[in-house]
C-alpha cells in the first residue's frame, strides 16, 4: 500500500505545485501590466515595481491554495479513474475512501501551510503598499472616534484629534504583554497636547494600569505624564489604519477589542478575522468535495476536470464574497457568515462521499 500511496501523493503534489505557482504568477503579471503606467507615474522605477509585486506573493499564495488543492484532487482522482486505477484498486480489496486517504492527509497539511502563509502575508502586503506609495495621509486636520495601531503592539483609541491645535481628547493606550519583563499596560487620559519644541506628547488627568505576569495589577493616577510609546506627530495619526489583510490574526483580535470599547461596529472586521481560519480550512473541505465529484465522471478527460475545478472555484469565491457582505451588514453572525461556504461545501461533500461506490 505504501507504493500506491506514494504514487497518489506524487501525482497530487505535481498538480498542486503547478497550480499554486502558476495561478499567482499569471494573476500578478496581469495586475502588473494593468497598473504599470500608474505606478511609473508615481515615480517608481521598474525594479521597485518588480520588488513590490514580489511582496504580493504570500497573500496570493494563501488565497490560491484552496483552489490548488481542488485542482490537484480533481485531476489526480480523475486520472486514476480514467486509467482504471480505481477499478484495479477495488479489485484488490482497496476501497475508494482508503485510496484517496493520502489526498486528504495532504490537504490537511495544506491547511496548516495556508494558515502560516496567511500569517506572513500581512507584513508583505504592508511592504508592497509602502513600495507602491499606495498609503497616503488623509488631507484633513481632524479625526474623530478612531483606533490607531502603532508599533510594538500598541493600540490607541482616541475620541478626537485636532491637528491644528496639536491636541487629543479622551484617550486610551493599550499594549498586550508578551513576557514578565514586558507586561500588559493600559493608560487613559482626558487629553494630550503635543510640544513642537520637544517633539513629544504630554498627557493630562489620567491613570495607568500595569498587569504583571502573576496577575497582580499596579495602578496610579496622574495629573501630567509623558508616554514614550506615543511618538507619532499629530499629522501621523491621520494616516489610514491598517487594512484587515495587513494584520495577523492576533492583531485583528486586539483591534476588534479596541473598536468594541470605542463603540464602533466590528462586523466586517470580525468576518475578515474568521476568514483567516475558514479559508485555510477550505483546503480540507474542498478536497473532500472534489474527490467524489471527480470520480462521478472519470472518463470525461482533462478538459472536464479543468472545468469542474474552475467552476467550483468560481462558485466558492462568489459564495465567500456574498457571505462577507451578509456578515458585514449584520444580517448574520460574522463567524457564521465566514464559515457558511465551508459548511455548505462540507454538506455537499458528505452527500457525494456517501454516493460513491466503495
Amino acid at each position: 500500500m505504501r507504493i500506491l500511496d506514494r504514487h497518489v501523493l506524487r501525482s497530487w503534489l505535481v498538480i498542486f505545485v503547478l497550480t499554486e505557482l502558476g495561478f499567482p504568477l499569471v494573476s500578478i503579471m496581469i495586475n502588473m501590466t494593468d497598473n504599470m503606467a500608474k505606478l511609473l507615474n508615481r515615480g517608481l522605477s521598474f525594479r521597485d515595481i518588480l520588488v513590490s509585486y514580489f511582496y504580493a506573493l504570500p497573500e496570493v499564495f494563501a488565497l490560491v491554495m484552496p483552489a490548488a488543492v481542488l485542482f490537484a484532487t480533481v485531476f489526480t482522482v480523475g486520472n486514476m479513474g480514467r486509467y482504471s486505477e480505481i477499478t484495479a484498486a477495488k479489485a484488490g480489496g482497496l476501497s475508494f475512501h482508503r485510496l484517496t486517504l493520502p489526498l486528504y492527509l495532504a490537504a490537511t497539511l495544506a491547511v496548516g501551510l495556508a494558515f502560516v502563509v496567511g500569517e506572513l502575508a500581512p507584513e508583505s502586503t504592508s511592504r508592497q503598499l509602502e513600495l507602491q506609495k499606495a498609503k497616503v495621509a488623509r488631507p484633513r486636520t481632524a479625526r474623530y472616534n478612531f483606533v490607531f495601531r502603532a508599533d510594538q503592539g500598541w493600540v490607541y483609541t482616541i475620541r478626537s484629534l485636532d491637528v491644528q491645535n496639536r491636541m487629543l481628547r479622551q484617550l486610551v493606550f493599550e499594549r498586550q504583554g508578551k513576557a514578565p519583563d514586558y507586561p500588559s499596560l493600559a493608560v487613559t487620559a482626558d487629553s494630550a497636547t503635543y510640544d513642537d519644541t520637544l517633539h513629544h506628547w504630554r498627557l493630562w488627568n489620567g491613570a495607568s494600569r500595569r498587569i504583571l505576569g502573576d496577575g497582580r495589577q499596579v495602578s496610579f493616577r496622574f495629573h501630567s505624564a509623558r508616554l514614550k510609546a506615543l511618538s507619532q506627530e499629530p499629522v501621523d495619526l491621520l494616516a489610514e489604519p491598517k487594512a484587515p489583510e495587513e494584520m495577523r490574526y492576533a492583531e485583528l483580535t486586539r483591534y476588534i477589542e479596541a473598536l468594541h470599547r470605542s463603540g464602533n461596529d466590528t462586523s466586517k472586521i470580525e468576518v475578515d478575522r474568521a476568514l483567516k481560519i475558514a479559508l485555510p480550512m477550505a483546503c480540507l473541505v474542498i478536497a473532500l468535495f472534489g474527490a467524489p465529484l471527480a470520480v462521478t465522471s472519470p472518463r470525461q478527460g482533462t478538459a472536464i476536470g479543468f472545468a469542474i475545478g474552475l467552476l467550483t472555484t468560481v462558485v466558492y469565491l462568489s459564495f465567500i464574497q456574498l457571505s462577507k457582505a451578509i456578515g458585514a451588514s449584520g444580517l448574520m453572525n460574522p463567524v457564521v457568515a465566514a464559515w457558511a461556504p465551508n459548511l455548505v461545501f462540507l454538506a455537499m461533500a458528505i452527500w457525494l462521499l456517501l454516493r460513491v461506490r466503495t
